[in-house]
């Protein structure tokens, strides 16, 4: 039975740990993995899709603003990302983030789209996995439980040197663990095995924890340069055809340098009886703006219908059905037998925070 990446990602997520914050692209931003991931302590900051529109609850400072999501108190940033190359060539999209991050003290918004952009990380590991550890071979085994066995192997070696790369690089302040190199750490490793040093040093009675070792020695004496910012096209081999197929996001088609990447956060417009010339873009605007004109007390479906303009039997039907859909998403609450408050108690209302 096939499964897809989602049913995958959620077996996964019971490995996270609080001191974890997880990294996802668009096609993981479904309610029950971001509440399993929350459920287990973890931090998320996850892409969701341009037809995702969370509702806005609290606007913050920055421009980022928080929502209700699954249940969960969430944190949404969006930003347009314009990125100007050396050729003089400039394209972007707008990215719309999802996360648990709900402090803009500790964690600006400008800073978390920086930080989104690591998890294309994970694309050195596919490297490192498949070119540098197997050097390009294809997995040797032919039954699944060898294949399991064997790449079960290379995660943990994969994982074992990374940490050893990590800790060497935090004995020195302000260098980042992108500036060791893999294949540095990977022959030490080899070395240690062929000349029987210790990667770490143990730790006896009387000594001091070596967090360096044979392995950090190496890699700290061959710091690398700070990564070069640069971007090459993004492009789709089609299997009936030998050729590639280049998407049409206005990249340049080779490798070139980038000169500056421009965030600008763009902030949502609440709607909120302050602005009584604003007309509502969605039924749940409407619905904001009428609880919000009534202080945010409970509101009865039926006076909820008459102030939204709904006469007939079968619309007002569809408005009973649809607070009961946004009851159990935890937008509303109910408090009485149709009758609804917003959940939080400071919805529509900017931070008054600096």
């Amino acid at each position: 039975m096939a499964r897809g990446e989602t049913y995958y990602a959620q077996q996964l997520a019971s490995d996270l740990t609080p001191d974890m914050l997880l990294l996802a692209d668009r096609a993981f931003h479904t309610n029950d993995l971001l509440a399993q991931v929350a459920g287990r302590g973890a931090q998320f900051l996850v892409r969701c899709t341009s037809r995702r529109h969370p509702p806005v609850l609290t606007l913050l400072p920055d421009g980022s603003y928080l929502t209700r999501i699954a249940g969960l108190v969430l944190r949404v940033v969006e930003a347009e990302i314009r990125t100007r190359a050396a050729d003089g060539s400039t394209f972007g999209e707008t990215y719309r983030l999802l996360t648990t991050l709900t402090d803009h003290h500790t964690d600006p918004a400008h800073r978390l789209v920086r930080l989104y952009h690591e998890r294309w990380e994970i694309e050195c590991a596919y490297l490192a996995l498949r070119h540098t550890l197997l050097k390009g071979r294809v997995l040797r085994s032919k039954d699944p439980a060898g294949l399991t066995q064997e790449l079960w192997g290379l995660l943990a070696l994969y994982q074992a040197l990374r940490s050893v790369m990590v800790t060497a690089t935090e004995t020195r302040s302000g260098t980042d663990p992108d500036r060791v190199a893999f294949i540095i750490a990977l022959e030490a490793a080899r070395d240690t095995v062929t000349l029987s040093a210790r990667p770490i040093a143990s730790l006896g009675p009387d000594t001091r924890a070596d967090l360096v070792g044979h392995i950090g020695t190496r890699l700290l004496r061959a710091i690398l340069p700070k990564r070069r910012l640069r971007t090459s096209a993004r492009v789709a081999k089609r299997g009936i055809s030998r050729y590639h197929t280049w998407n049409h996001d206005q990249r340049p088609r080779d490798s070139a340098p980038i000169t500056a990447i421009d965030i600008t956060i763009q902030a949502p417009t609440l709607p909120t009886a302050l602005d009584p010339t604003r007309e509502p873009s969605s039924p749940w605007e409407q619905l904001c703006q009428i609880l919000t004109a009534h202080a945010n007390q409970p509101v009865h479906a039926r006076d909820l219908a008459d102030h939204m303009g709904l006469t007939a039997p079968r619309a007002r039907k569809n408005l009973t059905s649809q607070l009961c859909l946004w009851t159990r998403h935890s937008l509303l609450t109910r408090t009485a037998p149709n009758t609804y408050k917003i959940t939080l108690p400071d919805t529509l209302t900017p931070s008054s925070g600096p």
